[in-house]
């Protein structure tokens, strides 16, 4: 049979550690696991899952497989046995989990829930523990792969990093380290490039009476439909030699990426950070070592002061074409 993907469930309290087996787009386990999963008896386990196939609740047809399993020889030691075992899919876990409502329970649904979406969403799951034992080649080869689309992508080189992230292991779009995590990178880079944080760029640069309110990557031909966000996006304020050089850091970033995950390194939100310094270094670019001298809100407030001085010279320019053209076609009818 296919061996499968096996992942690695510990609960928060450290103390309940399973190997999940998941295949065919879901995790299985057996009755033994079951029992240390829920900290139930085997009977009381045994009992639940009588009554989901009896309320005919699920089709034990479907969510019962016999496995043959591998384990260590109980009278040996060294050697090693195969058995066959019944293993319990994803929606007995969750029945038997609703039914005896516990806190292991509940803790393991949501693991779940999470590890089977990622699987479906990327094509693989990670394991910290099967990278060590060197048994990843397909996330690593997938990782690859990955890497390979972001490079030849046509995002803004930010974007290509923050794409780049989504591949560490402890990734989590929603958490607020993750959230804080992008505005670290972010300033670290604009730093190195510019000498100033992303809150320094906007304040020190945005100026309503300049082109394009001093946006120097800002697309021209857009320069009609400015809208408030995009003058608050440091990015849009960098001149033609400091977008060069970030677009040569960051082909540098992804390049390093690509080697680390055909050498099968899996990476960390961390791990990121420090080569990320270890980069900009090795380009001789001074490091950010502090928050900056201009908050995010003072830039925020600036580029809004600025904005609304732009949009209103723009309508006054606006009016003056207006009548100029009006006065125009005047002469031309009394001609």
């Amino acid at each position: 049979m296919n061996t499968g993907e096996i992942l690695l469930y510990e609960n928060q309290e450290g103390n309940i550690k399973i190997d999940v087996r998941l295949e065919d787009e879901t995790v299985w386990l057996s009755q033994a696991q079951l029992c240390e999963l829920f900290q139930k008896s085997k009977s009381t386990i045994s009992e639940h899952i009588k009554n989901i196939f009896e309320d005919g609740e699920l089709d034990k047809g479907v969510v019962v497989r016999n496995f043959r399993i591998t384990t260590p020889h109980g009278a040996i030691i060294g050697k090693t046995q195969e058995n066959d075992v019944l293993l319990y899919n994803l929606d007995v876990i969750i029945s038997v989990g609703y039914r005896v409502k516990s806190k292991q329970g509940t803790q393991f649904r949501i693991w779940a829930t999470q590890r089977l979406k990622e699987y479906i969403i990327k094509g693989f799951a990670l394991n910290d523990d099967r990278f060590k034992s060197g048994n990843s080649m397909n996330y690593f080869n997938e990782l690859q792969s990955r890497i390979r689309e972001i490079r030849l992508s046509e995002k803004f080189f930010y974007q290509k990093i923050k794409d780049i992230y989504t591949t560490s292991i402890d990734y989590d779009a929603k958490a607020e380290k993750t959230i804080e995590f992008f505005k670290i990178v972010q300033n670290k880079l604009l730093w190195a490039i510019s000498q100033n944080t992303a809150a320094e760029l906007i304040f020190r640069r945005v100026d309503a009476s300049l082109p394009l309110m001093g946006m120097f990557s800002y697309d021209k031909k857009e320069a009609k439909s400015i809208q408030k966000q995009e003058a608050s996006i440091a990015k849009n304020y960098l001149k033609e030699d400091e977008m060069k050089l970030l677009g040569l850091l960051v082909e540098q970033y992804l390049a390093f990426a690509e080697t680390m995950a055909q050498q099968q390194v899996p990476m960390y939100m961390k791990d990121w950070i420090a080569r990320l310094d270890s980069l900009l270094q090795l380009n001789g670019r001074e490091l950010l070592t502090h928050a900056g001298v201009i908050s995010h809100q003072m830039a925020l407030d600036k580029s809004e002061k600025e904005y609304q001085k732009y949009k209103l010279e723009q309508s006054v320019l606006q009016q003056e074409q207006s009548l100029k053209e009006i006065e125009e076609d005047i002469k031309k009818l009394k001609g």
